[in-house]
């Protein structure tokens, strides 16, 4: 689908390994700020360049605001969400509309959520961006373990156990 490999695109955009999984480099922030809901002074939006492979998905986590993903290139992409209520749905960012694919989608905030690339390519790899509104904070960014959303979501154990940690990476 693409002509350029996975770390064509790590070197040209310089992007770092991510601790939720990926290969990710912001590149906007907001000159003008706001107020958040905790009363931080945070940008209106931040904007990263977001790498994901077989190897390397994003795991699950959660934001306190809304994430806007826009696919590039690479194979199509789908976002795994347990929403608030429990409910599980999948999303495929991608170019082919035909199949349902779309090319960019919002997670809701307060989403349990991660992605993950599904090929039977060994080299597979997905470029998306990602935009956050209030600007991201690791402060407002939580990493789940398995055993964590087991507790609360045992109906979504195979998702769980393919995207959740079974110990949180040291930061």
């Amino acid at each position: 689908m693409t002509t350029h490999s996975e770390q064509f695109w790590i070197d040209q955009l310089q992007l770092d390994p991510h601790t939720e999984g990926g290969f990710y480099k912001q590149v906007y922030s907001s000159d003008h700020s706001t107020t958040t809901w905790d009363k931080r002074e945070r940008p209106y939006y931040t904007s990263i360049y977001f790498l994901l492979n077989l190897s390397s998905p994003s795991h699950f986590h959660r934001l306190k605001s809304d994430e806007i993903w826009y696919y590039h290139t690479g194979e199509s992409l789908t976002v795994h969400m347990i929403h608030p209520n429990g409910k599980y749905e999948a999303v495929k960012l991608g170019l082919a509309a035909d199949k349902g694919e779309v090319l960019q989608y919002v997670v809701p905030k307060g989403t349990i959520f991660g992605s993950s690339v599904e090929s039977d390519e060994p080299d597979a790899f997905s470029l998306v961006s990602c935009m956050v509104s209030p600007g991201f904070d690791y402060h407002d960014f939580e990493l789940f373990t398995q055993s964590e959303l087991l507790k609360e979501y045992p109906n979504h154990q195979e998702i769980i156990e393919k995207l959740a940690y079974k110990t949180l990476p040291e930061k």
